[in-house]
């Protein structure tokens, strides 16, 4: 049996305009900043004049990942539609893609199959220049860092305590470390420098946390960009580079609209790197599609125990959201995996390697049921593979634990296929009230919150803190940064710091090597490990299947 592409999917859908949309989505045309017949930005003051209460926030997260793929976002949009057909007035908040895998490993973020958003070309390319205009902000703040230093660094920087990288949102390994200010005095003062991928920059994190202009402003006049020669942190508030970085931003900073296969309202805005910062859409996007709906359904980057313990601790926290039920996608073939199957042997009916992967399902599974105290429901992704027995035997272990597990063919059938796991999820909101707790308190120590991220999140029995981490936290403490949230960075192929531990471990100690602060994101980022922030291009990049012709009909987007 042949399947259209995805790209061959959203392009034979007939889109409405977006004026349509936003019509139903209660939005009036004055705010509504058109890109073209299918896109468009929301006027900020859509949200500041808007009266209507508030919808119910749904968060869709997911198992621990693996190779053979969980289908978080698709998830996200086929049960908005699946809402919307039961008659629910539903709405989508999701992060937009990056450049970088979109040509890469990974491809683009808008779906797949019949639960897509589109026009998925121009979301997984340009868009509407949110990622170019972060990345102009992000370079404009390091010319003028270099340019200080070269007019007399009257601020006294020390140009090896730099700590703000150059960005550019393309997968470039080329660029991670790099020399330059070469070639004379009149070319600045050399130094090592470096890249990031745009959706590192600290500027997305904070450009996902402002609620408006004023404060986005005011988290950018916070970030730390190096040190001086004494010690003492340089803020881009010293440099004086916020009022020019806020005025290429603020345009992006607005809500992009799109719509889903089935016209649904998506608000597609913002993208930070999950690991070393939050990895949700921005707070913006998400208190508009509560505005305009009875459901807002949105996702978290990764699994559970990174996304979804960031978005509640975090991005929750800070924006004083509170969802009303969260849905845990899983596979049977990404179970199986975690069971030790190779990803060769997944299409095989295997009842004890799926026994033994369903612990990884239902630790995430518990954590937001009984750390978290919120309402969950297991959204269990179909594949034309699983057999029956493998579904009834997922949907016997979830019962087990007080949850429902409901089986979701979103991919195949679109918002039909999301009925059941939509018609669960107004149950869970309607019926079974939560009781929303963070994971740890702000006045806790930096120590203490990491250890209870550690041992409540992931399963693991403690913490070791390496000689150079507790200098530094010592350091941030010493700044006054310890009632910061934690930001953990660490693999996301596992609940431990180690990436071939795979199911549910146990017993596990989770190695703390580097502990920074994100100043003007507001929250301290704890790394376990070597965390890539500039990927590169994997042997046969998805680049080399990306096409356009002479109508300018792209092909080979996925």
């Amino acid at each position: 049996m042949s399947y259209l592409t995805d790209i061959e999917i959203a392009q034979k859908c007939e889109m409405k305009p977006i004026t349509e949309i936003a019509e139903t989505a209660g939005i009036d045309e004055k705010y509504i900043e058109q890109y073209g017949k299918y896109k468009a930005k929301v006027d900020l003051s859509f949200l500041k004049e808007n009266k209507k209460p508030d919808g119910k926030l749904v968060l869709v997260t997911a198992i621990t990942p693996t190779p053979a793929g969980e289908g978080k976002t698709t998830t996200t949009i086929g049960l908005a539609d699946g809402l919307r057909r039961i008659g629910k007035n539903a709405a989508v908040a999701m992060r937009e893609p990056s450049l970088g895998p979109v040509f890469g490993i990974k491809g683009g973020a808008a779906g797949g199959g019949y639960a897509q958003v589109v026009p998925m070309e121009d979301i997984n390319l340009h868009f509407t220049g949110d990622f170019h205009a972060i990345g102009a902000a992000n370079n404009l703040l390091a010319a003028m860092l270099d340019n200080h230093i070269h007019q007399g660094n009257a601020l006294g920087i020390d140009p090896r305590k730099i700590t703000w990288k150059r960005a550019v949102d393309m997968n470039d390994r080329q660029l991670r470390s790099i020399v330059d200010g070469l070639g004379g005095k009149a070319n600045g003062v050399p130094r090592e420098d470096g890249f990031d991928i745009t959706v590192a920059s600290e500027i997305m994190a904070v450009f996902c946390l402002s609620s408006d202009i004023s404060d986005l402003k005011e988290r950018l006049s916070r970030m730390i960009v190096g040190y001086t020669y004494d010690d003492k942190p340089v803020t881009a508030g010293d440099l004086k580079a916020v009022g020019a970085m806020a005025a290429l931003l603020k345009d992006a900073l607005k809500p992009n609209l799109v719509q889903t296969l089935e016209g649904t309202p998506a608000f597609v805005h913002g993208g930070p790197f999950a690991n070393i910062a939050h990895g949700c859409n921005s707070v913006i996007a998400t208190e508009t599609a509560m505005k305009i709906s009875d459901y807002a359904i949105t996702e978290a980057g990764f699994g559970a125990d990174l996304g979804a313990e960031k978005f509640l601790d975090i991005k929750c926290r800070m924006a004083g959201l509170e969802p009303s039920a969260v849905v845990v996608v899983a596979t049977i073939r990404a179970l199986k995996m975690h069971g030790g199957l190779a990803k060769s042997e997944l299409g095989t009916e295997d009842l004890e390697a799926l026994d033994r992967g369903i612990p990884n399902l239902l630790r995430h599974v518990s954590n937001i049921k009984n750390v978290y105290k919120l309402p969950c429901v297991v959204a269990v992704n179909h594949f034309p593979t699983d057999t029956q027995a493998e579904v009834d035997h997922i949907i016997e272990k979830c019962r087990e634990l007080g949850v429902n597990a409901v089986l979701s063919d979103v991919w195949a059938k679109g918002g039909e296929g999301g009925e059941e796991l939509a018609r669960e999820v107004v149950r869970l909101c309607e019926e079974e009230k939560g009781d929303f707790t963070f994971s740890y308190s702000l006045d806790s120590s930096i120590e203490d919150k990491i250890e209870a991220v550690v041992r409540k999140i992931y399963g693991g029995k403690g913490v070791a803190f390496t000689p150079n981490a507790k200098k530094q936290i010592e350091r941030l403490t010493s700044l006054g940064f310890d009632r910061c949230p934690v930001c953990i960075a660490k693999t996301q192929y596992s609940f431990s710091d180690d990436p071939t531990l795979l199911g549910a471990p146990e017993d596990f100690t989770v190695t703390v090597r580097n502990v920074r602060i994100s100043s003007g994101a507001g929250f301290i980022v704890v790394l376990t490990g070597d965390i890539m922030t500039m990927p590169g291009l994997p042997r046969v990049p998805a680049a080399e299947k990306i096409d356009v012709d002479e109508n300018g009909k792209i092909s080979g987007l996925f």
